[in-house]
């Protein structure tokens, strides 16, 4: 199958999945631009490696930067974001996404062979999300209380492990049933993301059924009533839930909305970032340069509504821009 057929299906798989996720409130900011075509020819073939994450985002990214320049070729690798800093260091990828920031040892190794440092360019904003099914009665969950489900070394102060939606208050036929565990394996961003900032560097418990991707877990989670998982907010669907969360039992629980991100009131909001090897003071070649301006302009940031997650503001479109040697314009 051809790439241009896989990024279709990809595209056509995100709809699919983020039918509820986009939340009509969402506008891109009006101080962003509509993207303009180069007069220079644009071709070639671009590779993205990293993030599951950002899978389906790149794929829509794809789709719309091809309808601009038809004789670009795209492909799109998602199995983790611990996978771009190698193929950024090799030279197999043009572009590294990534669903965290680089690790010092990342970067350090990413210097010692170039010199300089990677560029990251935070392209969109996410709400990570705890999941339960739909018809979970669950109103809100702390830190804590997450930690104590997901983790065996209970670092956030749990003072016994949660092993039943009982143990969470829940009653009738809700009581005596075990949680099952779903997430994202060592490779992820995501996996990664939740380990530091909501097991703070603990231990997985080794019931927690690792999913290769996002929807996987979301998928599992849809089809299991006491089930319990987190991805992403761009791979919500219709049969579950993203549980509000709060960092203390004395703090107020909040959801996982555009709003509450942009606030930063959400407490597992996050940058979603694509890494490029830009030496300081140097030119991008046109391929890459206007890939980075699609993502960047109107229409990319509209196709990050379509995803499920949320535009940056135009002036951390700036900043970006400018980190890679190019105008706001």
């Amino acid at each position: 199958m051809n790439v241009k057929v896989l990024v279709m299906l990809g595209a056509f798989a995100a709809v699919l999945l983020r039918a509820e996720a986009a939340e009509a409130q969402v506008k891109v900011d009006p101080k962003i631009p509509t993207y303009e075509k180069s007069k220079d020819d644009v071709s070639g073939k671009i590779k993205s490696v990293g993030s599951d994450t950002m899978n389906n985002l790149m794929d829509n990214w794809a789709l719309g930067f091809k309808k601009q320049y038809p004789k670009v070729e795209v492909e799109v690798e998602g199995k983790g974001s611990g996978t771009a800093p190698p193929a950024l260091i090799q030279g197999t990828a043009q572009f590294g996404c990534m669903s965290r920031e680089m690790k010092k040892a990342e970067i350090d190794q990413f210097e010692k062979k170039f010199d300089y440092k990677p560029t990251a360019l935070p392209t969109s904003l996410d709400a990570l999300a705890v999941f339960v099914h739909k018809d979970n009665p669950i109103k809100a969950l702390t830190f804590e209380q997450v930690d104590a489900i997901f983790s065996k070394t209970r670092k956030a102060g749990g003072d016994k492990e949660i092993k039943t939606w009982g143990d969470l208050g829940l009653g009738g036929e809700w009581a005596n049933k075990p949680i099952s565990l779903y997430g994202r394996n060592s490779v992820s961003g995501t996996y990664t993301f939740f380990k530091e900032h909501i097991l703070l560097g603990g231990d997985y418990k080794d019931t927690v059924k690792e999913q290769a991707g996002s929807a996987g877990v979301v998928k599992a989670v849809a089809d299991d009533k006491y089930a319990i998982g987190y991805s992403g907010i761009g791979y919500k669907t219709a049969d579950v839930r993203a549980v509000p969360l709060a960092k203390t039992a004395k703090s107020k629980p909040v959801e996982a909305t555009a709003e509450n991100v942009y606030s930063d009131d959400y407490p597992m909001s996050r940058y979603l970032y694509v890494y490029v090897n830009h030496k300081p003071n140097s030119e991008l070649d046109p391929l890459r340069r206007e890939f980075i301006k699609y993502m960047f302009s109107k229409e990319g940031q509209e196709a990050v509504i379509q995803d499920g997650y949320f535009p940056v503001t135009a002036a951390v479109r700036a900043k970006a821009l400018k980190s890679v040697g190019l105008t706001d314009k």
